[in-house]
Parts: C-alpha cells; structure tokens; sequence
C-alpha cells in the first residue's frame, strides 16, 4: 500500500491511498490456515467509507448478517454464492454487485476466492434512523 497525501481524520489512513490487491490476496493466502476459513483485512477506514478485503477457502460461509451501509462486493478471485432477499447469485471473478443498508445476505466461497467489499457508512444520524427491521444495529 503507498499513502499519498495527508488530512489523516484519526482513522485509519491519508485522503488518497493505493493498493496493489494482487499483493494483498498473496500476503493474506500466506498466512492460511485460517480460524474458520476466512480472512479479513481493513485496507481503507473513514467515518463515511471503508474497503476491506476478504478471502475465503472452499466452502467458507459468511453466515447471514447485514451492514449498516450501501455496500458492494467485487469479486477478485474465485467463485461465490452471494445470497439476498431470497435469490443466490454466483458471482465469479471480474463481478460485482451492490446491496442497500441493512439487508440480509450471507456469502459462501464455492472455491477458494477473494473479494473487495466497500461500504458507504452512513452518518451517526442516519445511522440511528435506520430501520433495522428487528436483527440487531
């Protein structure tokens, strides 16, 4: 990762920052074996925006859960079954997709797979206004 820039807000990173994710899935695939078949790494955190990178092994299975943000998967390697609002998506590499606030879904790796996941996080404002329909903030 190169940082570029400066306006550091106390979180993680600078304004502007650049990634070679190739690099990061190698790192991440290096430190297998993982409790539970996955691993996650924060690249870029703001009050408002995050990337994280998560990789899978076989048949790894994010169970489901929702994010308080938008928030887009895209994925970089591999195969998933991304599961929303009653329908399962595969998604192989070179895929995205995109999901409003709050919904439930749950990902599994149907081989072993990488993805970026980016999430618009909301103000503390609408963050406390949003509707959770009933499983948790």
């Amino acid at each position: 990762m190169s940082i570029l820039g400066s306006g550091d807000d106390g979180n993680m990173t600078a304004d502007l920052a650049q990634f070679d994710l190739t690099g990061e899935i190698a790192d991440s695939e290096q430190q297998k074996p993982w409790p539970s078949g996955i691993h996650a790494k924060t690249l870029y955190k703001k009050r408002d925006f995050r990337v994280v990178l998560i990789c899978m092994e076989t048949s790894a299975r994010m169970k489901e859960h929702h994010v308080d943000g938008t928030s887009s998967l895209q994925v970089l390697k591999g195969n998933l079954h991304y599961s929303a609002r009653g329908e399962v998506h595969n998604l192989q590499a070179g895929s995205l997709i995109t999901l409003g606030a709050s919904i439930k879904h749950e990902v599994e790796a149907i081989v072993d797979s990488a993805f970026l996941l980016s999430i618009a996080w909301p103000d503390t404002e609408h963050l406390l206004a949003l509707q959770h329909r009933g499983y948790g903030t």
